[in-house]
């Protein structure tokens, strides 16, 4: 297992970077289309795991909003001095309220499940609120390159997945040496206290990072930053742990040998990604 989670992470990461910095953003937002796509047939398995037809329908719908908010926004209308389009502004906003409702939904469970887990319909709209606002917040970082900083937009998605990555890679090993008292045994009973705790501290390499390049910035606001975005990445593996839970299922797919499906590996970036996009245009934009 671990063999192949290295061998995967091997290509999988200079493709990655390659395309968060290198690839224009009108590509870029495309390119994204069809790693979603992955995700939101991964997700069908949640919804009805023994119905393709459903798996299917579900995938297509992600399809048809995602490429229509590509043709309805262009990527040179994305920005418009200083501004963020209108259309991708609501649906972070309406992605902000549902990781607050998930949180509640994950904080609840098993109670909560009571409320949507017979429910198709409930589970597919939780789908579209979980992969939607995250494709468009990947979109709007990548969209603030400019010919005089080509790599800015890049580099702020890399900020996000690199605090998302420090905090899994803390929380792992935190957890495995130190890990006595569990976090949410009902949703996922390996995660513990110790390691949540190790996993906010690791971020704190990723704010000296910050600092180191931009000594200008406030140490205050990027602690603050760093540690919520990371809180709020947590939600976002516990909130998919939770749904695969009720739908009895391992891991989301199996693509990426060694590491499950695309939706195992963003589950994290589905909550940061968007929250993170609003505190930027809040505090710094």
């Amino acid at each position: 297992m671990l063999k192949h989670r290295i061998i995967t992470a091997v290509w999988l990461i200079p493709v990655v970077l390659g395309a968060i910095f290198f690839l224009p953003v009108e590509f870029f937002s495309w390119a994204l289309v069809a790693v979603f796509l992955v995700a939101a047939k991964e997700w069908g398995r949640i919804i009805d795991k023994n119905c393709n037809i459903t798996q299917w329908s579900f995938t297509i719908t992600i399809g048809i909003l995602l490429a229509a908010l590509n043709l309805f926004v262009p990527a040179h209308d994305i920005w418009f001095r200083g501004h963020l389009h209108p259309i991708y502004l609501a649906i972070l906003i309406i992605g902000a309220f549902w990781w607050a409702i998930s949180s509640l939904l994950v904080i609840t469970y098993p109670k909560s499940a009571s409320l949507w887990q017979r429910s198709h319909m409930l589970k597919s709209m939780f789908g579209q609120l979980t992969l939607i606002p995250c494709f468009t917040a990947l979109v709007a970082l990548k969209g603030l390159s400019s010919s005089m900083s080509p790599y800015y937009g890049g580099a702020l998605v890399f900020l996000v997945m690199l605090t998302v990555w420090a905090m899994d890679s803390g929380a792992y090993f935190a957890g495995k040496a130190l890990g006595k008292h569990k976090l949410m045994p009902n949703v996922s009973p390996a995660k513990t206290i110790e390691g949540l705790v190790g996993g906010l501290v690791t971020t704190m390499v990723v704010v000296a990072l910050v600092m180191l390049l931009s000594p200008a910035q406030e140490l205050g606001l990027i602690v603050c930053v760093t540690l919520f975005v990371a809180m709020i990445s947590a939600i976002g593996d516990l909130s998919e742990s939770m749904f695969k839970r009720v739908a009895d299922i391992k891991d989301s797919g199996t693509i990426l040998p060694g590491h499950g499906g695309v939706l195992d590996r963003i589950d994290s970036l589905t909550a940061a990604l968007p929250i993170f996009t609003l505190i930027y245009i809040a505090f710094w934009m």
